[in-house]
């Protein structure tokens, strides 16, 4: 169980950063601009994903940054995004809820995605 988690301490450290900016982006584009809770935390998430794929693969993975690592990081967590954005729109959660509902699964669902598909070791 202890080797599931390796890496989860500096995941976590890197996301308190990703979720600072990730919210202060959402806010501004659902607030001040106006976008939908789905825009704006997709558009959010880019950002800050950018972010946290290059500083993860540095220090967390202790490996290089790919093309590929990042398609399948943006793909898959943007979709997470979307998804709970979109909730937000439909079932209208105040955009508090909406950021902080995605950066709890996020975390988990992050992590793990990232330690089993994302940074992964390859076979040569």
């Amino acid at each position: 169980m202890r080797r599931l988690w390796k890496g989860f301490s500096s995941y976590t450290v890197i996301g308190v950063a990703n979720t600072l900016i990730h919210w202060q982006i959402f806010f501004l584009l659902s607030v001040a601009a106006g976008l939908s809770q789905a825009v704006s935390n997709l558009a959010a998430f880019c950002v800050a994903a950018s972010f946290s794929f290059y500083m993860n693969a540095l220090y967390t993975f202790d490996t290089k940054a790919t093309v590929i690592g990042y398609v399948l990081f943006i793909t898959g967590m943007g979709a997470l995004s979307l998804g709970v954005g979109h909730a937000g729109d439909v079932w209208r959660f105040h955009g508090l809820l909406t950021v902080t509902l995605f950066s709890a699964l996020s975390l988990v669902v992050g992590f793990l995605y990232s330690k089993y598909v994302v940074f992964r070791e390859r076979d040569a």
